[in-house]
């Protein structure tokens, strides 16, 4: 399969491995000094970029008919609108916050706890997130993904980085060097408390996935998600 990798930093060089070792060819490394030139020779392409180009990268692939992978955070605000552009242009799409085998199943653990939990509200969630300085939005996707699936399943009505009111979930965000990514969901009472926790020892989970999704998408039509790839029933 010919990958094209839309942002060639410290991810698109550790995706390049495993796609190169799990027999794919690279296409095109795109950094924001080069074009696109050479996209359309692409049979998927996998972007982690960054959130200002993140929406051209996406839009660049739909409007080639070049299947895409998006990991990049920070650029849900138009999400809708790349959706619609997939529509239109009969394409196919996974954004994923997180492509880790282990934070997919923590996602599912997340929604889990979160229904069980909704009927004891004298417990109160707070979360956790912490990453290396190099990452540009805060919370993280993950982060945001980890809150949307408690919000689904209570009476919280959103997120907030500081001075969360009673009915937001309070998001302490983290940026220290060298940290791939860790997340921490607690439900806390005056009596006792319960943690959920993953940690990213490496960047390595987070390729590998993405790679996984992007054979996986090969040859499919639509908007998806890593549910879909893994298979994850609810």
């Amino acid at each position: 399969m010919k990958i094209a990798l839309l942002g060639y930093g410290k991810m698109g060089k550790v995706i390049e491995r495993i796609a190169l070792e799990r027999g794919h060819e690279i296409v095109l490394r795109k950094t924001s000094e080069t074009t696109f030139e050479g996209l359309e020779n692409a049979d998927v392409a996998i972007d982690f970029s960054i959130p200002d180009a993140a929406v051209s990268n996406i839009s660049a692939c739909l409007n080639r008919n070049v299947p895409v992978i998006s990991g990049t955070t920070g650029w849900l605000d138009q999400y809708e609108k790349m959706t619609e552009l997939c529509d239109e242009k009969q394409g196919a799409f996974i954004y994923g916050s997180n492509f880790s085998l282990g934070v997919n199943i923590f996602f599912e653990l997340n929604d889990y706890l979160a229904r069980m939990m909704s009927k004891f509200t004298q417990y109160k969630v707070s979360m956790e997130e912490i990453h290396h300085t190099q990452k540009l939005d805060a919370p993280s996707g993950t982060a945001i993904t980890l809150a949307k699936g408690i919000i689904d399943q209570s009476d919280y009505s959103s997120w907030a980085l500081e001075n969360a009111k009673p009915d937001e979930i309070l998001i302490d965000a983290k940026r220290i060097e060298n940290v791939p990514g860790t997340h921490s969901v607690f439900y806390d009472s005056q009596v006792d408390s319960i943690e959920i926790k993953h940690t990213a020892h490496n960047r390595e989970g987070f390729a590998l996935g993405a790679v996984v999704a992007a054979e996986w998408l090969y040859g499919k039509t639509g908007i998806f998600t890593m549910r879909d790839v893994l298979g994850l029933d609810s």
